[in-house]
């Protein structure tokens, strides 16, 4: 689903390459409204801890989220490595409780609870897959966005599989259910699936180092957040559905309001150490806020990109005219939006039997949220939704030439080769 999403975000983003281009697109494409709603929705829901980082360059935040990212990618493959080893029995003499290396890892009952215990974690899976749109939210504000653009898109596909499918395998395949270390009922950071499996391996040190690559995966959340939130913001300013203070950009072109304004409602997360909210009930309405705008976020991205596509055929243009073209249209947007709705509102059918209204809020409250952010926005400004034939498909659009190669300006041509280090980790990753 993230790769069908993904790749109708690519169509739009390298047409019309927008920063903060989430609501833009919804904005443009269908009703300024909708804009209105994702744009908010957006704005609201990072945890930011990094805004002096921001407050620079948004060359220093692209140079310090490689970093981060390149610390995160060779700590999961020297764990996909050791995970391996151990499964196979090559490494590794298991502590009291867990399974043998070798076959008995595949009798621990990897979907203990049946259903209703998988779809329960879907909000909770959301939440970490959620940032792939971030190519789409920087397309305004990246190098030759023909190119990058679809190149990161492609991307995602072997970095979800490499990334997330592979890791929660060996995670499913090395840790029992019942092993007690999980229960994290201290708070103790040991307790983390990835720290358990060097443990269990018989290499203790790793389990140190991936408990600080945990603290480096956390600040490269927190940066790209807040980045994400910033230029949504901005993007609103802009379009006046917010302050237009907020739309102000320093001589870097930093919308410094912006990310002052983001990182104040990122002081929500302190709220979650307050032992007078509760034992991780604030950490959980958090984790469900954040979850939940993320899902809507992506029907936005899959609604927006039908519209697009819709008015591009209305208007009698050619999708050989387009830089990318999502081969998936339209099973990839419709795909999207129905997984994301199924999620959205059956996550939380076990609040109902029994009735639990703590659960309850958990899943749905922002629901009604989203519905009168779009509906009093559009009884407030009397927006209309646009007809095909009226959509703006021009503005903010790079003008080229499709016959032209990708790599077509002198500075691109002319710009010196990234190292053979960074080569390697961008054909590897």
């Amino acid at each position: 689903m993230v790769f069908c999403f993904m790749s109708s975000l690519g169509e739009m983003a390298t047409y019309l390459p927008i920063t903060g281009s989430i609501n833009a697109y919804g904005t443009r494409f269908f009703d300024p409204a909708l804009g209105f709603m994702l744009g908010w929705v957006w704005a609201l829901v990072f945890i930011v801890i990094l805004t002096s980082l921001n407050l620079t360059t948004v060359k220093a935040y692209g140079e310090t989220e490689y970093w981060l990212s390149l610390i995160k990618v060779l700590a999961v493959a020297v764990f996909i490595i050791v995970g391996f080893l151990y499964i196979g029995g090559a490494v590794g003499s298991p502590i009291e409780g867990a399974p043998k290396p070798g076959p008995q890892v595949f009798n621990i009952d990897p979907f203990h609870g049946g259903f209703s215990a998988l779809f329960s974690i879907f909000l909770n899976a959301g939440f970490s897959f959620q940032g792939a749109e971030l190519v789409g939210i920087a397309a305004g504000e990246t190098k030759n966005p023909r190119k990058n653009v679809p190149r990161a898109i492609r991307q995602v596909f072997w970095r979800i599989i490499m990334f997330y499918v592979l890791t929660i395998l060996i995670i499913g395949m090395t840790i029992p259910y019942y092993d007690k270390e999980l229960a994290n009922t201290d708070g103790d950071i040991k307790s983390s699936p990835f720290t358990r499996v060097f443990v269990q391996a018989g290499i203790s040190v790793g389990g140190d180092i991936m408990n600080a690559v945990i603290l480096v995966a956390v600040l490269s959340a927190g940066n790209s957040g807040l980045y994400a939130s910033s230029r949504a913001l901005h993007t609103l300013s802009k379009e006046g559905n917010a302050p237009k203070f907020l739309g102000y950009v320093n001589r870097w072109g930093v919308p410094v309001y912006c990310v002052l304004a983001t990182a104040l409602v990122g002081c929500l997360a302190f709220i979650v150490s307050l032992p007078q909210v509760g034992q991780g009930q604030a950490y959980n309405w958090l984790l469900a806020l954040a979850s939940t705008t993320g899902f809507i976020a992506w029907i936005g991205i899959a609604f927006c990109h039908i519209r697009f596509r819709m008015a591009y055929k209305a208007q009698g243009r050619l999708l050989s005219d387009l830089p990318f073209v999502s081969r998936l249209y339209p099973f990839g947007p419709i795909y999207t939006i129905v997984v994301c709705l199924i999620i959205l509102f059956g996550q939380g059918y076990t609040a109902f039997s029994p009735f639990d209204v703590k659960s309850f809020l958990s899943a749905y409250v922002t629901l009604p949220f989203i519905v009168i952010l779009y509906f009093g926005n559009k009884f407030w400004s009397k927006t209309k939704i646009l007809k095909l034939v009226d959509v703006d498909l021009d503005t903010g659009r790079s003008h080229i030439d499709p016959s032209m190669a990708v790599m077509d300006s002198e500075s691109e041509l002319n710009k010196k080769k990234p190292s053979l280090f960074r080569r390697a980790l961008a054909g590897a990753f």
